[in-house]
């Protein structure tokens, strides 16, 4: 192999796949990139067996060939060197990279490619196409509220529906419960209903960065994979198997309180009680109480309190408040994690019972509900 490249496009495209190679592997080729002559193109692939990344560097190639090697190794090389053309070359028969850029020179010890895992390529199956905007706006709205424990391995995905022109991502962990609906670029003509790892999708999220062309969705035959195509990068997750739970009987469909906050002002007032929830079991709370002199709808009431720190008490004016007083406490994690997600404007905060899950949902969409199970306290 024989292949020249520019310094920084190299490093650009081993920065895309290192995300994909593993970190502690029972498997040491997982700690390899892939580097192989493809349509004129070098291209770059890691594994970690969950998820495998690949992109293009373009250059100039003047003998085909592959090899692989360690991945850390030749990316801290390569970021060192100068923004410069780079030559990377495999003799016939070796499977040593020599690797030169300016005056710098290195001989890097790689395997055989032939020894690299299979990469899972997804050329046929359900297609759709999505705003990569719009999904990675989804994404950071839902993906957080995944289990990262591993003792309910579906809890720790994303269930991903596609259904006609329309898409829902949802998440739980047993506490809280995230879900954002969306409209696909391109309709399916098969229904799609499979969990994906989260940490799939927070990658495809930093992949997407300011992206602006459509992302390809394509599930494979046997639907085991489930690959995500951009502009010249391709990400091929494992799906998780089980069955994800039935999300919409969680959902509340009733309200006794519903309560209409400035996004920003009722975030803001949060955070400083999380200041002192975190030596108080992390607990806030929320108690709503309708303005008897008619002067303002109604406010909140924000608290928490540490019996070896203290105490703090602020008080957030409602936009409208519908129902009676209202009583609720939150995990102070759980409360900022979704006022967070939420763009700045309104956000309705909609209870029942201080035992009943309280619902948060933006003004103005009706495609983000998250449910947050309370804490039980002594008011």
């Amino acid at each position: 192999m024989k292949f020249s490249c520019l310094q920084e496009n190299l490093s650009r495209g081993l920065a895309i796949v290192s995300r994909a190679v593993a970190a502690r592997a029972t498997l040491p080729i997982t700690q390899n990139v892939l580097l192989s002559t493809d349509q004129s193109m070098l291209k770059l692939t890691a594994t970690n067996l969950e998820i495998a990344i690949t992109t293009w560097v373009g250059g100039s190639i003047d003998e085909e060939g592959s090899v692989t090697v360690p991945a850390r190794l030749l990316s801290e090389f390569v970021n060192s060197l100068p923004r410069d053309e780079i030559e990377l070359i495999v003799p016939p028969n070796s499977n040593v990279l020599q690797v030169s850029c300016g005056r710098a020179k290195a001989n890097v010890h790689g395997t055989d490619s032939n020894e690299f895992p299979p990469i899972p390529t997804v050329d046929e199956g359900v297609a759709a196409k999505v705003d990569p905007q719009v999904l990675k706006a989804a994404i950071g709205r839902v993906a957080f509220a995944a289990a990262t424990e591993e003792s309910r391995p579906v809890l720790t995905g994303v269930e991903v529906k596609l259904i006609d022109d329309r898409f829902t991502l949802a998440a739980a962990d047993g506490f809280r419960l995230a879900v954002q609906r969306g409209q696909l670029s391109q309709p399916v003509e098969t229904e799609i209903e499979v969990i994906v790892p989260a940490k799939t999708l927070n990658e495809l999220s930093r992949l997407l960065g300011d992206e602006a062309e459509p992302v390809e969705v394509m599930l494979t035959p046997a639907k085991g994979q489930m690959m995500f195509r951009t502009q010249g990068v391709e990400l091929v997750s494992q799906l998780l198997q089980g069955a994800f739970p039935n999300y919409d009987q969680l959902i509340p469909q009733n309200w006794q309180t519903r309560a209409v906050f400035d996004l920003p002002t009722l975030l803001r007032a949060t955070r400083t009680a999380a200041i002192f929830a975190r030596d108080g079991s992390n607990i806030i709370r929320i108690q709503m109480e309708p303005d008897t002199n008619g002067d303002t709808p109604g406010k909140a009431i924000i608290s928490s309190r540490s019996e070896e720190v203290g105490d703090n008490t602020g008080e957030v004016d409602s936009e409208s408040l519908e129902g009676g007083e209202s009583k609720i406490a939150f995990n102070s994690r759980y409360l900022q994690e979704v006022l967070s997600v939420l763009e700045r404007g309104q956000v309705a905060l909609e209870t029942t019972t201080p035992s009943s899950p309280g619902v948060f949902k933006p003004i103005g969409s009706d495609d983000y509900i998250h449910v947050v199970m309370p804490m039980f306290v002594q008011w």
